[in-house]
């Protein structure tokens, strides 16, 4: 898959990041690499679809336990705004 400099400005203006020119096109080089990258996992996955693997019986696992915690005060101490037991956070849709 072809990556063009548009194509990195366009997702960094929707991650709020800005780079340069050269900048952009240093990444659209490193996102063409990743994305071989991905294909070539992709076929390596074909490859190995008819190894059977062996189960390890030998692994142990904790329970997992569910705890009341009861200070909530302690537990939002360092949340900037609370409204009636809830986090309220800053409008994240433009």
């Amino acid at each position: 898959m072809k990556i063009d400099k548009e194509e990195v400005m366009y997702i960094a203006k929707l991650a709020k990041l800005k780079f340069s020119d050269e900048d952009a096109g240093e990444l659209a080089i490193e996102f063409e690499g990743i994305l071989k990258h991905f294909d070539s996992l992709k076929e390596t996955e074909q490859d190995i679809k008819d190894i059977e693997l062996e189960e390890e019986s030998n692994m142990e696992l904790r329970e997992d336990v569910v705890e009341i915690f009861e200070d909530s005060e302690k537990l939002f101490s360092n949340v900037k705004d609370i409204d009636r037991g809830y986090v309220r956070i800053p409008k994240v849709i433009d």
